[in-house]
């Protein structure tokens, strides 16, 4: 995520940032922010009034990809697919692996937080991330230092 491009979000991204008070990033780092009704209906509250839900026009990417995927990701990915200029916000490595094959520019959870100290929305990763540990969202230790190393911290 270079600069500021449009995002679209699959559905832990937003349960996290939501759980720790930093869905605010989110609109710091890119000019749009998009989610898919199913997603919107998967994260189950509501959202704020600047994360538009968008359905993706062609129907037939999502069904394609819900052979694989839940409705949530194929959502996603299916939007990504439409929207120029748009980086996909997936965890999963079932969805990024796809996300990959299908050329499409994605980034996780952790690369949000990252780009919010490049830009200088947060001057340091490792207290939202900490905050991320007191959540049920499960990575590595390894992971963790990976991360706080990225950020030169």
């Amino acid at each position: 995520m270079q600069h500021k491009s449009n995002l679209i979000l699959d559905t832990s991204c937003l349960i996290i940032l939501s759980k720790i008070k930093e869905l605010e990033l989110l609109r710091g780092i890119s000019n749009r922010v998009y989610v898919t009704p199913s997603i919107h209906t998967e994260y189950g509250q509501p959202i704020p009034e600047w994360i538009l839900i968008v359905k993706p026009e062609n129907s037939h990417y999502q069904k394609i990809l819900e052979l694989d995927l839940d409705k949530g990701e194929a959502s996603a990915i299916a939007l990504s697919i439409e929207i120029q200029d748009s980086v996909l916000i997936l965890d999963e490595l079932k969805g990024r692996k796809i996300a990959d094959r299908l050329n499409l520019k994605y980034s996780g959870t952790f690369g949000v937080i990252l780009k919010a100290k490049q830009t200088g929305l947060i001057k340091s990763v490792k207290p939202v991330i900490d905050k991320m540990k007191l959540t049920d969202f499960r990575f590595s230790d390894r992971l963790y230092e990976e991360i706080i190393d990225l950020a030169g911290e």
